[in-house]
């Protein structure tokens, strides 16, 4: 894997062997439309390379001071061509774009399936920018290649190949002189080819960079205005745009120089075509009409080897998206037990807890917890005291350095992923409101739900007054494209999705940081409903939700330092006493 920055370990890049392997397994599906495209291309091209003959013929014609209606078949014939043509170039061009369609829609399949079963740590340490500029850049990247570049460069292949062996059929010698503009070409490519292809990937590599510091930025934005650290993610943002904008640079200058010498490569090839025609015409060998149908046959080669050189720009970076592609759908899916079963209730055991996200930087030491089935425990603490990497480790999103994390007495690796993302739910203060209307939103949770079942949901926790009052109530579509759902209803919408799942352990990180006063009132009674009966942990953000709980544990530094109910610890007088006082000068 490559390392973006110490604490970011960047998704897998799938190399040459692998990436063309991946394209062969896509393309063995569509070999009957690959064939046919072919066919069809090798035929509009055929048809087409006769206008240079048939032109030449006339020109032989005319010397010769042939009656006008003596060309009058050669000309017919120039119009059926062009016609020809024209045709089989458009189907062929179809056919090929769908061919590239079909195979991306499939890697696309791929890829997203794979990455809805990435270990959620993963995704983590690569950072949310890495796998939004792999789904955003790079699949349109691919796209585009696929809809405009890849048609494009199978006909003007074609072209070349055909032209080729239209001017070996006029005199072996106009071939011979043209081949000298190969050398050039072929040594051009190698030498773009080899700076390209690493340039484009780094390219990759610092947008997703850029793309991950800006929502770091953006969306930690009041953190960094509290703390002021606005100067150092300035200073940041601009190093990273500075890079890109540098390695772009460098594209388009690496650019410049190959056009450069692929104007040489045609300048040599001309001048050779036209000193051969010159002389066999003056020796006898060829007629004039020949002659001008070599000039024509390499004239018309201009456009379609500068076409497919040039693309060869687009195949360089196509190449490197797709191989970001085929990195992550090509990954191995981690192995789920062969019987995981479900824990035997609902208690959760952590012993011996150790985490850190970085070597030499742990972030809990030794932590020791047991919440009993149904138990309601609140994690209080400062900012950074391990709080949200606790409840993470407990829902499987990541995996202790040290320590063992138990559901019923069964560790989470004898589980497996599967068996945890089942038995416990994690909710969160970033909720996304999936587009389309609620009561799909609402069935990701139970696909089998009926209206009745969500109509259940939304009353436990308080939404189905907003719910019935949308436009076209549960059909309303919600989301970007849609109703935009406040950040309340939206968190509503999260625990609504929490009743329907009914796992037995449930964990709420923070889950009302984000409304206001009064809607931190709305929530906190809609969690509390949807956490009824349920084993769950809550990190709390306001210590209202902490005088609630059955138990409160004070984390700090990454320990365990009090546990114990609200009233015990207030009349403890320790840390929590104090973080009680402190919050309640605040609401005074």
């Amino acid at each position: 894997m490559t390392e973006a920055s110490p604490d970011r370990v960047l998704l897998p890049t799938a190399d040459g062997p692998a990436t063309r392997a991946a394209v062969r397994a896509l393309l063995r599906p569509h070999r009957s439309l690959a064939l046919g495209a072919l066919l069809v291309l090798v035929t509009g091209t055929s048809v087409g390379l006769l206008t240079a003959p048939l032109l030449g013929r006339i020109v032989d014609l005319v010397v010769a001071h042939r009656p006008a209606g003596a060309v009058t078949l050669p000309v017919a014939l120039l119009v059926v061509a062009a016609l020809g043509r024209g045709v089989a170039t458009g189907i062929g061009g179809s056919l090929v774009a769908r061919l590239g369609e079909s195979m991306l829609a499939t890697l696309r399949e791929r890829f997203v399936g794979r990455v809805l079963r990435l270990p959620l740590d993963q995704v983590e340490r690569a950072g949310s920018g890495d796998l939004s500029a792999r789904v955003t850049t790079d699949v349109s990247v691919i796209a585009r290649a696929v809809r405009q570049a890849l048609p494009e460069f199978a006909g003007a292949l074609l072209t070349i190949v055909l032209t080729l062996v239209g001017l070996a059929v006029l005199d072996w010698r106009f071939l011979l002189v043209v081949l000298l503009a190969v050398p050039v070409q072929l040594h051009t490519v190698r030498w773009y080819g080899r700076r390209a292809v690493p340039l484009y990937a780094r390219q990759r590599v610092a947008a997703g960079t850029l793309q991950q510091q800006l929502l770091d930025t953006i969306g930690g934005a009041r953190t960094v205005r509290a703390f002021r650290l606005a100067d150092g993610h300035v200073d940041r943002v601009r190093d990273r745009s500075r890079t890109t904008v540098d390695l772009t640079l460098a594209g388009i200058r690496l650019l410049t120089r190959f056009y450069a010498r692929l104007n040489l490569a045609e300048y040599v090839g001309l001048a050779g075509v036209l000193l051969a025609g010159f002389v066999l015409v003056a020796n006898g060998t060829v007629t004039l009409g020949t002659a001008t149908a070599a000039a024509l046959y390499f004239h018309s080669l201009f456009n379609p080897i500068n076409s497919a050189l040039a693309l060869v720009d687009d195949a360089q970076s196509a190449t490197a998206s797709l191989s970001r592609l085929v990195g992550v759908a090509d990954l191995p899916a981690a192995p789920e037990p062969a019987d995981p079963g479900t824990p035997a209730d609902a208690s959760v055991t952590v012993v011996g807890l150790r985490h850190g996200y970085l070597p030499g930087h742990p972030v809990l030491h030794g932590v020791d917890l047991t919440i009993a089935p149904g138990e309601r425990v609140a994690l209080v603490g400062a900012s950074g005291a391990g709080k949200t990497t606790l409840a993470k480790l407990v829902a499987g999103v990541h995996r202790p350095d040290a320590g063992e994390i138990l559901l019923g007495g069964t560790s989470l690796d004898a589980l497996g992923p599967a068996a945890t993302r089942r038995a416990v739910a994690l909710i969160s203060q970033e909720v996304h409101v999936f587009a389309g209307p609620l009561a799909e939103d609402l069935r990701l949770a139970r696909p089998g739900a009926t209206e009745a079942d969500l109509r259940v949901a939304l009353d436990r926790v308080g939404a189905l007054p907003w719910a019935d009052a949308l436009p076209e109530g549960l059909d309303t579509e919600v989301g970007d494209e849609g109703h935009r759902l406040t950040v309340t209803q939206a968190q509503q919408v999260a625990l609504a999705r929490l009743v329907l799942a009914d796992p037995p352990v449930a964990i709420l990180d923070e889950a009302t940081a984000d409304a206001g006063s009064a809607g931190s009132r709305v929530l906190e009674a809609a969690a509390a409903n949807a956490l009824a009966g349920r084993t769950s942990l809550v990190v709390a953000h306001r210590l209202t939700q902490a005088v609630t709980a059955d138990r409160v544990v004070v984390l700090a530094a990454g320990r365990v330092v009090e546990t114990g109910t609200h009233a015990e610890l207030v009349a403890a007088g320790g840390r929590y006493a104090a973080l009680w006082e402190a919050w309640s000068d605040t609401r005074s």
